[in-house]
């Protein structure tokens, strides 16, 4: 209690807390990206269920990663090398998630192109919700590794780390369903999102084979990328409005 009263006391304490939660909320777009395409795909009935199970799996895992913070900071130890390069289990789990979200991302825009015959008819959902869990589990533990690993690189204090993730994973709560409506509302953004993991499936391949990326370019360009999406929109509810009162 004593450590936790002279945290609270510690403008540096506070300065660290403030920008791990920014981070960490950052970090967690790019989970919450995936979780609302995945969900989106499942009956209307099951989707809010999901993407409050998809987001508190990823509380799970950050707070028992958290939990074993020692062990953690040894997975960026090498293992094995390949081509003179050390790989690191991060670096191994990294490269997996950043395949899985390459190979996801492209079959779901093959889908969104060339729909199944089933999903031209309207019947049937496109993928079950075991699978869609399934599949939202995996991208939780490479994302939370991720962020973990973060967050220890940026303080020592367990405390802070532990704010942060809740504090992120509520944003994370809050904005699941907006955030699935608008892509569900938008064929357009579903597209772009698509875009944003193969991006994003990218740079986490990238990083497991030791090529630092910066973030702020890669969200800079999301953010550009967004931003224009919505000047689409707002220039299509223009015609269409036009048209409307013609």
């Amino acid at each position: 209690m004593d450590s936790l009263v002279q945290l609270a006391a510690d403008p540096t304490a506070w300065a660290a807390l403030a920008t791990l939660v920014v981070m960490e909320v950052v970090l967690g777009i790019d989970n919450l990206i995936f979780i609302s395409i995945i969900t989106n795909k499942l009956p209307v009935e099951q989707q809010s269920r999901a993407r409050r199970i998809g987001i508190g799996l990823a509380l799970i895992l950050r707070l028992a990663l958290l939990g074993t913070v020692a062990y953690i900071v040894h997975l960026t130890q090498p293992v094995f090398e390949i081509f003179g390069k050390g790989l690191s289990w991060r670096d191994i789990i990294l490269i997996a998630g950043g395949l899985f979200l390459l190979w996801k991302a492209t079959k779901e825009i093959h889908h969104s192109l060339d729909p199944d015959p089933a999903e031209k008819t309207g019947g049937g959902a496109s993928l079950g919700y075991a699978a869609a869990i399934g599949q939202i589990l995996i991208l939780d533990l490479v994302f939370s590794i991720d962020s973990i690993i973060t967050a220890v690189g940026m303080t020592e204090h367990v405390p802070i780390m532990v704010i942060a993730v809740l504090a992120a994973v509520t944003v994370m709560l809050v904005a699941a369903d907006p955030l699935s409506r608008f892509i569900a509302a938008n064929p357009t953004v579903v597209m772009l999102a698509l875009g944003f993991l193969i991006m994003i499936g990218m740079t986490l391949i990238a990083e497991g084979f030791g090529a630092h990326v910066p973030k702020g370019y890669v969200y800079t360009a999301m953010a550009f990328s967004a931003g224009v999406e919505v000047l689409n929109i707002l220039g299509r509810r223009a015609k269409k409005a036009k048209r409307n009162a013609a």
